[in-house]
C-alpha cells in the first residue's frame, strides 16, 4: 500500500512538472531580431499615434489649396407703413443684395500651400526620427535581455557547482574532516552568487516590461531573444557615412525642413504686407438714385500704418535662428558618425577569432578545475580564485558581445539607416 501511494505521488509530481513546462513554453515568446522588428512596425502605439499626425498635416495641404468662400449679404425691410410683412412688390419695400469675393494678391495662396507642404515634410521626418529612436531602443533591449539571460546561465552553473561543493564540504565538516572556515567561505561565495542572480533578474524584469510595451505584447509573456553572436567583417568609411547621414537622418532632415518653412514663412509675411482685393456686386431695389440699381464693388485696405513690419522682422530672425540650428545639427551628425564608427572598430577588434578560441578553452579549464578540487588536487583558495576568475572572464565576454551589439546599433542610429544588419 505504501509503495502504491509513493508511485501515485511520483506520477502526480511528474504530471505537475510536465504541465509547468508546457505553461512555461506557452508563456515564452522566442523572437529573432527580424521577428521583433516586424511586430514593432505592426503594433507599436507610439508609431501609430505619430502616423496620425503625418496624415493630419497632409490634410492641411488640401485645406490650404481651397479658395476663400464668397460672401453673400442682404438687407431688406420686414414691414413698412402699410404694416405688410416683406412687401417688396412694385415700389414698396427695399431689398439690398451684395456678393463679394476676396482675391489674394502677391501669391499668398501659393505660399500658404508651400508652408503646409513643409509642415507635412516636418511631421514625416519627426515620424521617421521616432521610428529611428524606438528601433534603436528595440535593438538594445533585445541585446541586453539576451546578454542577461546568458549571464544567468553563468551564475546558474556556478551556483549549481557551488551548492554541490558546499553540501560535500559541510558533510565533511560534520564528520570532522574539514574546517569551519572552509564551510563559511564557500557558503559566503554561494550567497554572493545568489544575490548577484537576483540583481540580474531585477534588470531582466525592467527590460522585459519596456520591450513588451514596444512590441505590444501581453504582460504575462516572457520574451526570449534568439541572437547568434558573430563578429561582422564590415569595413566602415566614416566620411562616406557622414555624407549618407545628411540625406537619411530624420532629425537633421527635420531641422532642414523647418529652415525651408521659415524661409517660406518670411516670404509669406512680406506678401501679407500687400493688401488683398475684394471684388463684388450690389443689387439695390429702392434706396439708390435709381430703382433696381446694380453696381460693382472693389475694396482694399490702404497700408499706411500696418505693413506687417513686426511679423516680417520676427520671421527673418526665425530664419537666422534655424540656420544656426541646422549648422549645429550637421556638426553633431558628423561627430556622432565618426564616434560610432570608431567605437564599432574597437568593439569588433576585441571580439577577434583568437579571443573567441581562448574563451572556448576557458570552459574546458573550468570543468578540469572543478574536478581537480573534488579530488583534492588543488586547495580551496586556488579553486575559489579560479571560480571568481572564470565568472569575471565569462561576464566580460558577454559584455564585449553586448558592446558590439550596441556599437552596431549606434552606427545605424548615427547614420539614420541600416548600415550593418544586427546580429
Amino acid at each position: 500500500m505504501t509503495k502504491l501511494i509513493r508511485l501515485l505521488s511520483l506520477l502526480l509530481l511528474m504530471a505537475a512538472v510536465t504541465i509547468s513546462k508546457a505553461n512555461a513554453q506557452t508563456d515564452t515568446l522566442r523572437l529573432t531580431f527580424k521577428d521583433a522588428e516586424q511586430m514593432f512596425m505592426a503594433n507599436n502605439l507610439q508609431l501609430l499615434a505619430q502616423k496620425y499626425n503625418v496624415d493630419a498635416s497632409k490634410a492641411l495641404i488640401q485645406q490650404a489649396r481651397l479658395w476663400d468662400n464668397p460672401v453673400l449679404s442682404t438687407d431688406q425691410n420686414i414691414t413698412d407703413a402699410t404694416h405688410k410683412f416683406f412687401d417688396h412688390s412694385g415700389t414698396n419695400g427695399q431689398i439690398l443684395v451684395q456678393l463679394s469675393q476676396v482675391i489674394k494678391t502677391a501669391g499668398k495662396r501659393g505660399k500658404q500651400i508651400q508652408i503646409a507642404t513643409d509642415d507635412a515634410k516636418i511631421q514625416q521626418a519627426q515620424f521617421d526620427d521616432l521610428l529611428r529612436n524606438l528601433h534603436y531602443n528595440l535593438l538594445l533591449d533585445l541585446a541586453q535581455i539576451a546578454s542577461l539571460n546568458d549571464q544567468r546561465k553563468v551564475y546558474q552553473l556556478e551556483i549549481a557547482s557551488a551548492t554541490r561543493i558546499v553540501d560535500a564540504t559541510d558533510k565533511a565538516y560534520q564528520a570532522g574532516n574539514n574546517s569551519l572556515k572552509d564551510v563559511v567561505r564557500l557558503k559566503a561565495l554561494l550567497f554572493g552568487l545568489r544575490n548577484d542572480l537576483v540583481a540580474i533578474d531585477s534588470q531582466l524584469n525592467s527590460l522585459e516590461s519596456e520591450l513588451k510595451t514596444l512590441l505590444v505584447v501581453d504582460a504575462d509573456k516572457f520574451i526570449l531573444p534568439q541572437i547568434t553572436y558573430n563578429t561582422p567583417d564590415a569595413v566602415l568609411n566614416a566620411a562616406l557615412l557622414a555624407e549618407q547621414a545628411r540625406t537619411s537622418r530624420a532629425d537633421y532632415l527635420a531641422d532642414r525642413y523647418l529652415l525651408e518653412q521659415n524661409n517660406h514663412n518670411l516670404a509669406l509675411q512680406k506678401a501679407l504686407a500687400v493688401p488683398d482685393v475684394t471684388i463684388g456686386g450690389t443689387y439695390d431695389q429702392n434706396s439708390s438714385y435709381a430703382r433696381n440699381y446694380v453696381g460693382l464693388e472693389i475694396s482694399l485696405p490702404l497700408p499706411f500704418f500696418n505693413r506687417n513690419q513686426g511679423n516680417i522682422k520676427s520671421a527673418r530672425l526665425n530664419v537666422l535662428e534655424q540656420e544656426a540650428t541646422v549648422k549645429n545639427s550637421e556638426l553633431q551628425l558628423k561627430n556622432d558618425v565618426y564616434s560610432a564608427v570608431q567605437q564599432y572598430n574597437i568593439s569588433k577588434e576585441l571580439l577577434g577569432n583568437q579571443e573567441t578560441d581562448f574563451y572556448n578553452k576557458y570552459d574546458q579549464i573550468y570543468r578540469g578545475m572543478f574536478k581537480a578540487f573534488q579530488q583534492r588536487q588543488i586547495s580551496l583558495q586556488e579553486f575559489v580564485d579560479f571560480f571568481d576568475s572564470y565568472r569575471e572572464t565569462k561576464l566580460k565576454i558577454l559584455q564585449q558581445q553586448l558592446n558590439l551589439q550596441k556599437a552596431i546599433a549606434d552606427v545605424n542610429y548615427a547614420v539614420g539607416s541600416t548600415v550593418i544588419n544586427p546580429l
